[in-house]
């Protein structure tokens, strides 16, 4: 899921200053890590404690309440009440790639995948986008070829990936929604040549640039198999110990190291 990480901190100072060019530097004085992030690795401590996902979700919100949150998560995440959010926001589908990461079935990954998205993104689009995004991770994990991922997100959640990035980003504009950013990450991945690549593509779009980044990169960490080392130490290094330890739990426990 470091993929996911590195998608979200490069594309993170490209989110209100977008660039629709793949020519940017990755790192630079500004790179952050965001919400993405926070959550990714939520839902990565909940699949290695058990715990709850709304749970582990709201802890970590109040760890790093200062990184971006949209308002409807944050006024979900800082209620002490109970009941599922509404959202069809893209919110879901950026921190669920350690669900492709963790489990060995198609079956498992949609059920868990809806089941991360249901606290705080009940709207059958934001699971929906959730469930794509876990499904490519996890096809591109078991060595599908990228066609074989195109034609299961387009059969099974019907998003139209035939549109190329050359003329998405033409007019592509930010959208929050699963439905206007989840099939425009998963084509970012899909014209990738390599995860660098995968991660260009993907802030060059423009929009929510943080976002589409961070769904390309778990999908192009899945299927590219590695980082480039100088990215993933970078990414380390921004961390921190709290967010790290996470990580690397996470990534020894599914041999992702």
């Amino acid at each position: 899921m470091i993929g996911a990480i590195a998608g979200d901190i490069i594309g993170s100072v490209y989110e209100r200053h977008n660039i629709k060019t793949t020519d940017f530097p990755l790192f630079g004085p500004w790179n952050r890590f965001t919400d993405d992030t926070v959550l990714t690795v939520a839902i990565a401590d909940a699949i290695l404690t058990g715990a709850d996902y709304g749970s582990k979700l709201k802890e970590w919100y109040h760890l790093y309440p200062g990184r971006g949150y949209g308002p409807g998560f944050r006024k979900w995440a800082a209620s002490e009440k109970v009941r599922p959010g509404f959202s069809m926001g893209n919110g879901s589908a950026m921190r669920v790639s350690p669900v492709g990461f963790a489990f060995d079935s198609m079956e498992k990954v949609l059920e868990e995948a809806g089941k991360t998205a249901l606290p705080s993104h009940g709207h059958p689009e934001g699971i929906k986008g959730a469930q794509a995004v876990a499904s490519a991770v996890f096809l591109a994990r078991t060595g599908k070829k990228k066609e074989e991922i195109k034609s299961y997100v387009e059969e099974t959640f019907g998003y139209d990936l035939r549109e190329p990035l050359d003329e998405i980003r033409e007019h592509y504009k930010f959208d929050m929604t699963c439905p206007g950013s989840v099939p425009q990450a998963i084509t970012a991945f899909l014209e990738s040549n390599d995860f660098e690549d995968a991660i260009r593509k993907a802030v060059s779009i423009g929009g929510d640039s943080d976002t589409i980044a961070c769904m390309a990169g778990g999908m192009a960490e899945a299927y590219y198999k590695n980082l480039p080392n100088a990215v993933a130490e970078k990414i380390k290094e921004m961390l921190g110990h709290r967010l790290n330890n996470v990580v690397s739990g996470f990534r020894k426990k599914y041999g992702l190291d």
